[in-house]
């Protein structure tokens, strides 16, 4: 373990191109322990209303139902309360004018006091200034383009990182890397 936190800065990521699996996937960061504070979420804009606008009132919408029973105070828990979790992070999020970018958790916060619209260099440049390696960044920008959900944690140990890693494969996340 102590091998890793020399290690800390390195980022567990994931793209995820449906909501479902992107909520399985913030389900499994949230039952280890892990607070919206930690866990980052990055999508286009476009994403983020199809899959979790609010005023959405489509019958079929998983995140409604969600969103009602929040709002009628009954107990919410499951994948239900992932869809509150992330919508809460996204309403705390840094939208990237000119990007179409939504960013939620830690890098929102770090790219905020970076000066944000100074970044450079499209979606790559604001996924590398958030601590994402250019390779990665240029996988995860086709992905969020086409509407995909960049999802990402600072691991507490290895045994976290082994354990995200193998779920978010089995929940059908893409482009893993740790």
């Amino acid at each position: 373990m102590e091998n890793y936190r020399n290690e800390r800065d390195r980022l567990l990521t994931g793209s995820f191109r449906d909501r479902e699996s992107a909520e399985q996937a913030y389900n499994r960061m949230k039952e280890r322990g892990y607070t919206d504070d930690e866990i980052n979420i990055i999508m286009s804009d476009e994403t983020r209303k199809r899959y979790f606008d609010k005023d959405d009132k489509k019958e079929a919408g998983f995140g409604n139902k969600a969103m009602e029973g929040a709002g009628a105070g009954s107990a919410i828990g499951g994948v239900v309360g992932a869809t509150v979790g992330i919508i809460a992070a996204i309403g705390t999020s840094l939208a990237i004018p000119g990007l179409g970018i939504v960013i939620a958790g830690p890098i929102a916060a770090g790219l905020a006091g970076a000066g944000a619209g100074g970044i450079t260099g499209g979606i790559v440049g604001a996924l590398v200034g958030a601590g994402i390696p250019e390779d990665r960044a240029k996988e995860y920008e086709r992905g969020i383009k086409e509407g995909h959900i960049v999802m990402g944690v600072r691991p507490r140990s290895d045994q976290d990182a082994e354990y995200l890693e193998e779920d978010w494969h089995q929940h059908h996340g893409e482009d893993i890397y740790r």
